[in-house]
């Protein structure tokens, strides 16, 4: 059957839903639900998502959406599609470059504004069953568990355990969740979806207004997520009989042979680009 929708877990629908201009709406929407009643965003403006590192030594990072608020808070938003190694350690990377950006040359008293890293996930980090939860909202606090720091968050959404059903939604963002991890099969609007911003991000999403160039791009980004999860899921079984190391350079000589970009191989398999590179 053939989907009406795009799958929002691709470069290209994720980008397209919460990465444009003229979807900047939507992106506000969904992360107002996110977001303390004294960082609601009224208006956000878009920033280059390749950031680069002070020195060519340092690594770059390349995020899926980076915003600003008017008021001066950063928001990181990453869709990742599969799982990777390290995984924690990569958002805190991640989390440094808004931070640094800040900085400003002489004299300066290190204040610093919000930075916010959210990532709706399409697997489960958390190993331990009885650790598992949908959200996990993150902050740095003491030993007593009373916020220590009020300006750094990471937002964790793991999309496989939201299991709520169209009769159980409750909240906007209980709407939001079941819009994006069924999106794909749905081949119309819910009842229970049929509110504006949501009208709007189906129409955003049908495959039908595509132009034949975006429709082709779209096309690419699927086949890379499919290509990518099939060869991850592969090194992940093999990882049990050898190194994980050696299941990740596997992985990533499978989607080198499949043409697919390094720096996409790099977010997949933890794996640097210089080490994809140097591959046989």
């Amino acid at each position: 059957m053939i989907s009406k929708y795009f799958n929002p877990y691709t470069d290209f629908g994720f980008k397209k839903l919460f990465g444009e201009e003229a979807s900047k709406d939507l992106l506000i929407d969904f992360l107002n639900q996110l977001l303390p009643p004294q960082h609601q965003i009224a208006q956000l403006s878009f920033k280059n998502p390749e950031n680069f590192a002070d020195t060519s030594k340092e690594r770059k990072a390349i995020f899926d959406v980076y915003c600003e608020s008017q008021t001066g808070e950063r928001f990181i938003v990453e869709m990742q599609k599969a799982k990777v190694q390290f995984f924690k350690d990569r958002s805190l990377f991640y989390s440094t470059f808004p931070i640094r950006e800040q900085g400003e040359k002489g004299a300066w008293d290190f204040h610093l504004l919000p930075v916010y890293f959210i990532a709706i996930l399409n697997f489960k980090y958390d190993e331990k069953e009885d650790e598992k939860k949908f959200r996990r909202d993150v902050c740095l606090k003491d030993q007593d568990g009373d916020v220590f720091y009020d300006k750094l968050h990471f937002k964790f959404l793991q999309m496989p355990l939201f299991n709520k059903q169209e009769n159980e939604l409750e909240t906007h963002f209980d709407k939001w969740i079941y819009f994006l991890k069924h999106l794909e099969d749905f081949d119309h609007i819910p009842t229970i979806l049929n509110e504006p911003v949501f009208q709007k991000g189906f129409e955003i999403a049908e495959l039908a207004h595509l132009s034949s160039e975006q429709y082709d791009a779209y096309l690419k980004s699927v086949l890379e997520h499919n290509e990518a999860k099939a060869a991850l899921d592969t090194a992940f079984v093999d990882g049990k009989k050898e190194g994980k190391i050696e299941a990740m350079q596997s992985a990533a000589r499978i989607l080198k042979t499949q043409g697919i970009a390094n720096s996409i191989i790099a977010l997949s398999t933890g794996l640097t680009e210089q080490e994809i590179q140097n591959l046989n």
